[in-house]
This record gives C-alpha cells, structure tokens and sequence, in this order.
C-alpha cells in the first residue's frame, strides 16, 4: 500500500491521458475532482492486486459517454457517489475497494475521486490497460466477468439498475439510456471478487500513468528532449510528425467519431497520417502503410512539450508526434482480437502487432 497525494495525481492524469490513446474524457476535468476530494477528506490509499482479499468485493467506476460533453457538462461528483451507493445497497455488500476500467483522462481519476470521498482504497489495476470505447472491451470480459448488475447516474438524479444476459446487451443497453441522459453518465460497473480482480486485470497501471506523468514533469524541469523519455518508459514507437491540416468528428450514438490528418515535418516530409477513431484512435496509416491498429495503443503528443492531445483536443494547425505502444498481451489472443480489433470497428485490416509492423515498413524502432 501506497497513498496518492497531489502531486501523484497531477502526474497519474498527464501518463492515464497518454495511456488513454486520445479517449476516456478530458484529464483536467477529472484532474480537478480528483484533488477537489483529496482537499476535502485526504490523501487515497492505492493497493497492490495482491494485496486484495481473495473474497472481497470490488466495484470499478467510471465515466460513459462522448468525451466532448464533458466540456459543456461538467460532473459535479455525486452521480458516481450516487451510482456507487445504489449498487451496494442492491448487492447487500460492503464494498472493499474501487478501480478503473480503463486508463484515460476522466476515467483514471473516477475511481481516486470516489475513494477519497468514501475512505475506500484504490487497486492499481484496471481492465484495458488503455482507452476503449465500449463496455465489454475490457479484460474482465475475456475472463468472463459479467459486466452487471451495473449502476447509471445522471447530474439530474435518474438512477438506471442494468442485469444484462452478456456484456455487449450491456453496451447496447447502457449507450441507449446514455444518450437519453444527456450523453454522458457516471457507472459503478462489473462488480468482482478480489479472485477475480487479480486473475483479470491489468495490474501496476496506475503506477504505470504516475510514471509516464512525472517523466514528462522531470523532463521540462531538466530541460531534456520529452517524446525520447516518453517512448523509453512505455516501450513505444515514434510513427510520425507532423501538422494537423484537417480534423472531422461528430458526436454519434454516444460516441465521439472521426478522423484528424497530419502533413509530416522533418524526416516525415512529403507524407500525411490519417488517425481515424471512436473516442480513442483506433488506425494510424500514410498513403502507403499501416502503421499501426487497435488494440495496440496510438497516442498523440504535443511536438514540444509531449503533453497529450485528446481526440477533442485536437486543432487545426497542432504539431504533434504519433506514438504507437504495445498493447497488454491478453489484448493479443483470440478473443482479445475478436473484441477490441480492427475488424471489430469495421475496418477491413488484420491485426499486426505494432513493433513487427515497425519492422515490416522498415522504419524507425523503439526510442
């Protein structure tokens, strides 16, 4: 056990929205809640996967939705309190800890706001590993975790109790009553056992974004080149640089989807990258290549100071660098592929995993 101060938070907010491939909702939205409730009840308490009881009951958090609502519908913290609440009254436990379901912006910093609020503890954990924008594509669905009984939350007061019969009836249902909430609610989701949490997770992911965060801190502090210290720390792919010249995106059934293309700087030169994505980048190519595909993970970082760029952050004339990272080996077995692959999303690509289509083009390498 470890506690999370401030500071901690700061930098789990910069690695998750890093982590979190240009999705799971703006970070300095949950920023603020997060060290709202440190301010207010104190500092969070984050927990080892083993350090979980094998029968404990654990209860992720998150947001659903587009992650261009929260710029103009701003949580106020009690709907996830409220989500929370409701499904622990329903299951007649009391709840052990909470965790993500996925590391990205909003979605990071959830679970920290809850806990420092309730006095629970945080497991570092969560289910992706990453962003994706759908409920079953996590981990725990590969293990055959039931993603309900489920809780939604609006900021009007509208509770929604979800027992689904398979996780994708789950996303279907819950995107559904999303949209009719004002597309964005808060969730207390895929209620597990410790067993389970251990034997399903991705562990050490918290860790993991805190250390992304303080490398890019240290980084600007020390006057040191950021996009190196960025890829060294994640095992990461330098794809391209370039300048954002268009950027399309709608919000549609509760998704943000679209796609940004980059005219290429320096040795990129003479070529553009098309990102298309669904809240999370999900395809890097050129004219020529495909660089690389969920699930592998596909980030955008400012060209200066390796900040990450959003998906709804993104900007005519923004110069940024796209990184490729590997993504969780239980993401690379048949099931994984079959549920968060290109196919999938409806791109007719095979999946090939980043490093050995880095070896294939003949390009580059890890930094």
């Amino acid at each position: 056990m470890r506690i999370l101060d401030i500071q901690a938070i700061e930098d789990i907010a910069i690695g998750a929205a890093v982590m979190g491939t240009g999705g799971g909702g703006d970070p300095y939205v949950g920023k603020l809640m997060a060290i709202q409730a440190i301010e207010e009840f104190g500092p969070i308490k984050l927990l080892d996967a083993d350090e979980i009881p094998e029968d404990a009951l654990v209860v992720p958090t998150a947001m659903m939705g587009a992650p261009t609502v929260l710029v103009e519908k701003v949580p106020n913290g009690e709907e996830v309190i409220g989500s929370f609440d409701a499904l622990k009254e329903y299951l007649g436990k009391k709840v052990f800890a909470t965790m993500p379901i996925e590391a990205g912006g909003v979605n990071s910093m959830i679970p920290l706001a809850l806990a420092a609020r309730l006095g629970l503890p945080v497991i570092d954990s969560d289910g992706m590993g990453r962003a994706f924008p759908e409920l079953q594509m996590v981990t725990f669905h590969l293990h055959n975790v039931s993603a309900t009984p489920m809780m939604l939350s609006d900021e009007k007061g509208n509770s929604l109790l979800l027992n689904t019969i398979n996780n994708v009836w789950t996303e279907r249902l819950a995107r559904n009553a999303t949209v009719e909430m004002g597309g964005s609610v808060m969730l207390a989701i895929y209620p597990m056992s410790g067993r389970q949490v251990k034997e399903s997770g991705i562990h050490g992911i918290i860790t993991l974004t805190e250390k992304i965060g303080r490398a890019i801190r240290e980084a600007k502090e020390h006057h040191q080149e950021p996009i190196s210290t960025v890829l060294s720390v994640v095992g990461g792919f330098e794809l391209f640089r370039g300048k954002v010249v268009s950027i399309s995106r709608k919000t549609d059934g509760g998704f943000v989807r679209g796609e940004s293309k980059f005219e290429g700087v320096e040795q990129y030169k003479g070529h553009t990258l098309t990102l298309n994505f669904q809240n999370e980048n999900l395809v890097a190519q050129t004219e020529t290549e495909i660089l690389a595909t969920a699930p592998d993970l596909i980030a955008v970082l400012d060209q200066e100071t390796a900040l990450p760029i959003t998906t709804e952050g993104l900007r005519y004339g923004a110069r940024g660098v796209v990184i490729g990272i590997p993504c969780n080996d239980q993401w690379r077995t048949a099931k994984g592929i079959a549920t968060a692959g290109p196919r999938y999303f409806g791109y007719d690509l095979d999946y090939i995993p980043v490093e050995e289509r880095i070896k294939r083009n003949g390009k580059g390498g890890r930094e």
